[in-house]
């Protein structure tokens, strides 16, 4: 539209005079220069302004530790080097241990296996005795549970020798399984008429440890895996061990279940085993991201503060996938977070047992 006007233009003075004709052609010839100028001008501003632009700081993450998730991958690294391949310390005499909460969900039967499989990496020979009619544990550590397996029913009820029950986990050297079958569901009734009902786990655990002592060998570990309940399974497992493992998810209900665990204990201390007290306490499901982790985690350690681990265990996708694979997350994903959490709460309580050995002696 523009071009055809000037043309126009030019014409009507090409009539009138031959200067003004040469003027007129340079004013048709002007735009094309013009529109060169005015894109010139364009990229000089845009130029212009992208020199003024300026980078907030925070716009673009940094790559050091001023970020959650540079934090985190940090940290993690830091436990692999720390911790991977490391032997730990072997208890001087046989602990056992019983992982209990009243409270349901709490991580009970990820923390039994998780920690056992963390200690047998580290060198110890460690039992699992699958306490829970569920199985679960036994899922996890990869062993057979059907109805026609050998289980810790027999030796509960029929009063058969442990040995005949412990199969070796497939992944990992040095860790063993009493499974538990859909029977033990029957246990509970069935254990109320028999003699000495609440020492019979004892008795059995006690026969076992000499028969390995006679054989040459010894275990470093057993650990109890309960059911959520306070019913003769759970006197079973409180009366056979010295030791109470706690696993606390990081919510509040979490500590109503606690007080509730606690007071069970003092009735089967007063009662059954004096011997027994809470040696370990692990927070699970941990969130750094909310204040309620925070706070749970502050009101647990400002009241245990020596049974209370330093290592937390954050909630993690692998932790969960792996037990469907029929595995612990220390050979599912061995480099995950939460693996690296269970191995840093295992090598600490590894620890903290051979110094309270240390002090005994």
């Amino acid at each position: 539209m523009r071009g055809t006007t000037v043309g126009a233009i030019s014409e009507t003075a090409s009539v009138s005079d031959e200067g003004t004709e040469t003027a007129d052609v340079s004013r048709e010839t002007d735009p094309p220069a013009a529109a060169g100028d005015d894109a010139v001008a364009e990229s000089d501003k845009a130029a212009d302004a992208l020199a003024n632009v300026t980078v907030r700081d925070d716009a673009v993450p940094e790559t050091d530790e001023d970020t959650p998730l540079a934090r985190a991958v940090a940290e993690d690294a830091r436990k692999r080097e720390a911790l991977v391949g490391r032997e730990l310390p072997r208890p001087a005499e046989t602990r056992i241990l019983t992982v209990a909460n009243q409270k349901g969900g709490v991580g009970k039967t990820t923390t039994a296996v998780n920690i056992a499989a963390a200690l047998a990496q580290g060198g110890a020979t460690v039992l699992v005795i699958d306490l829970d009619p569920q199985g679960n544990a036994s899922t996890a550590l990869g062993i057979e549970h059907h109805s026609e397996v050998p289980s810790i029913y027999d030796v509960l009820v029929d009063g058969d020798p442990l040995s005949t029950v412990v199969q070796p986990c497939p992944d990992i050297e040095g860790l063993f399984c009493a499974p538990a079958t859909i029977d033990l569901a029957g246990a509970e009734i069935e254990l109320v008429s028999l003699v000495a009902r609440e020492t019979r786990l004892k008795k059995a655990i006690t026969a076992y440890t000499q028969e390995l002592a006679e054989q040459g060998s010894t275990l470093d570990y057993v650990f109890i895996d309960c059911p959520p309940s306070l019913g003769l399974l759970t006197v079973n497992a409180f009366v056979a061990a010295g030791e109470v493992f706690i696993p606390i998810q990081c919510e509040y209900y979490a500590l109503e279940g606690l007080s509730q665990l606690l007071r069970n204990i003092e009735l089967i201390r007063d009662h059954l085993n004096p011997a027994l007290h809470v040696s370990t306490i692990l927070l699970t499901m941990y969130d750094g991201r909310t204040r309620l982790s925070a706070q749970v985690a502050d009101e647990v350690r400002s009241h245990f503060a020596e049974q209370t681990l330093k290592a937390t265990v954050p909630r993690s996708v692998r932790i969960s996938e792996a037990p469907s694979h029929g595995q612990t997350v220390m050979t599912y994903d061995p480099n995950s977070s939460g693996a690296l959490s269970y191995l840093e709460a295992a090598s600490e309580m590894a620890a903290l047992g051979a110094e309270k050995s240390e002090d005994r002696s």
